[in-house]
């Protein structure tokens, strides 16, 4: 009975190995995700920072139609590209898990944060707290890039986080300039485009 508990014991611990090293080594497949969000993104706040600063003279309302276009046609691709991944080997690793899960989570809280600070600027007539935005959403990227660096072994990964997390305080500094957006569109192409397509070099192809 001591020699099967003993065993048992032993074949749990390669099993959790096993799963660790899986994690490890399995390419994280969300780099795709992340260049289209940098690239809807970031050409959003492009156009944010154009009608703030009266480059372009429209209806103030159109900002949030701004918005809503990017969130939809993201959302559209989104679907389309874990279709994708899910064809590709590693898909069902513990680190594309958790990863996904990571991101996943931090997308839903920014979208949940987006529409609270809408019914703020709707019921007060407010619409100052709307400026935190660019932090809020720079500060959950450093947070999901700190997971995956932790989870893939990665270390650039970690210097990722880091430029999300000083963009965030830079954006704080910038609350009331229309150069925020500038800061931010730029933040977007350094922390999704840039490292979504290093991820891709790494993807493996699909499985058909």
């Amino acid at each position: 009975m001591t020699d099967n508990h003993h065993s048992t014991a032993q074949d749990d611990i390669a099993y959790m190995r096993a799963m660790a090293q899986e994690g490890r080594q399995a390419p994280l497949l969300n780099g795709p995700i992340l260049v289209a969000a940098g690239l809807i993104f970031g050409v959003a706040n492009l156009v944010q920072w154009a009608i703030v600063s009266d480059r372009i003279v429209v209806d103030p309302v159109v900002m949030l139609w701004v918005w809503l276009t990017a969130g939809v046609v993201f959302t559209g691709a989104l679907i389309v590209l874990i279709r994708r991944a899910s064809r590709k080997p590693g898909y069902g690793s513990t680190g594309n898990k958790a990863v996904g899960a990571a991101w996943s989570a931090l997308g839903f809280g920014i979208f949940v944060m987006w529409l609270s600070l809408m019914a703020v600027g709707f019921s007060s007539g407010n619409w100052e707290l709307m400026w935190a935005m660019p932090s809020i959403v720079a500060t959950t990227y450093g947070t999901a890039w700190m997971v995956s660096s932790a989870f893939s072994s990665q270390r650039w990964m970690t210097l990722v986080g880091l430029v999300s997390y000083a963009g965030a305080i830079a954006c704080g500094a910038l609350i009331g300039n229309p150069a925020i957006y500038l800061v931010f569109s730029s933040l977007m192409v350094l922390t999704g485009l840039v490292p979504g397509l290093a991820l891709m070099r790494q993807e493996p192809a699909e499985v058909i």
